[in-house]
């Protein structure tokens, strides 16, 4: 099946993407939510010069969709309409078990006349992560809620250990509501690692996040 991804560059929806090559589907693109104001991706802030790179890296069109938030079903329905005139016969997703988040994905894509997938559904947290380390992806941890998370973890490489002081800290080690976010830098779908530098840190409320370019 043709289908086009949701893509965050983070660590779910890149073993989504995954397991959808694995089943044999293929991709026609990767629709990528833009912030207007900044120009760096939703959730994961990838600047556009880091888009290219995991364009390259991923051998997958991205389609980029700015918006500005008010607009952001609309420009996120534009996105899919493109997929589908590009031979999109359906789009996957990264979500695991929250109702609310399958719900407003698969009304956006009756609405475009898309089948929603969504391969990771019920599989476990745990499991979901346990499995992207075992297939040997490297996770860049790029923001953190800093009340439950150390400053430390920023910039590091998610990994068995970074995993048990999740765990230690009485965290969803999936960060499913929105402890910590992850770059992927590399793993068994990409062409070739991602070379990205870290800087300084900043704060946001209760979030640390560290500067990835």
């Amino acid at each position: 099946m043709r289908f086009v991804m949701s893509y965050s560059c983070g660590k779910d929806s890149t073993l989504a993407l995954h397991k959808m090559l694995e089943k044999g589907h293929t991709p026609v693109c990767l629709v990528v939510m833009l912030k207007k104001e900044d120009q760096r991706s939703y959730f994961h802030g990838a600047d556009r010069e880091m888009l290219k790179k995991y364009e390259k890296a991923l051998g997958i069109p991205l389609l980029l969709c700015p918006s500005k938030g008010a607009d952001y079903v609309q420009a996120f329905e534009e996105g899919l309409a493109k997929a589908k005139a590009m031979g999109a016969e359906a789009a996957a997703f990264g979500d695991m078990d929250i109702e609310e988040n399958r719900s407003w994905e698969e009304e956006r894509c009756r609405n475009i006349g898309l089948k929603a997938l969504f391969p990771l559904w019920q599989q476990g947290r745990e499991g979901n992560v346990e499995e992207l380390l075992r297939l040997g992806y490297a996770c860049i941890i790029k923001s953190i809620n800093h009340t439950l998370l150390p400053e430390k973890l920023l910039g590091q490489q998610m990994d068995w250990n970074a995993v048990e002081m999740m765990r230690r800290a009485g965290i969803d080690v999936c960060g499913e509501k929105g402890e910590y976010h992850t770059l992927v830098i590399d793993g068994p779908i990409f062409r070739e690692s991602l070379d990205f530098k870290t800087g300084g840190i900043f704060r946001i409320g209760d979030y640390s996040v560290v500067d990835v370019r």
